[in-house]
């Protein structure tokens, strides 16, 4: 198993920044990779963006890209999504993923709640 909390979500006006973080415990040597996707209203969840944990090589979705940017603390396991020049559409319910090697199911932390007001 894997646990994951989240922190840094928020309201935050069109234009602004916000720090999403995301801190692993557990089976956290079998993680494979590790990031970001959210659920926009009335949408299906989309990955936003993802870290492979050894390597540290990123991949991000085409509606992010140049705006935000993942990053990580490795010894401490914990994932970071800085978000720059956000948009009303940008508003979602951000999820933290893990992937493990092998063929374990994802795991995904609680969710946090980022607002963009126009």
């Amino acid at each position: 198993q894997v646990q994951l909390v989240e922190s840094g979500g928020g309201l935050v006006q069109a234009g602004g920044s916000l720090r999403l973080s995301c801190a692993a415990s557990g089976r956290t040597l079998s993680m494979y990779a590790m990031g970001w996707y959210r659920q926009r209203p009335g949408k299906w969840r989309e990955s936003v963006a993802m870290m492979k944990w050894s390597e540290g090589s990123s991949t991000y979705s085409d509606s992010v890209k140049d705006r935000f940017s993942i990053s990580r603390d490795k010894a401490n396991n914990t994932v970071f999504l800085q978000m720059d020049r956000l948009k009303p559409e940008d508003t979602a319910v951000y999820y933290c993923n893990v992937k493990l090697l092998g063929y374990d199911p994802d795991f995904w932390g609680q969710g946090t709640q980022v607002t963009v007001s126009s």
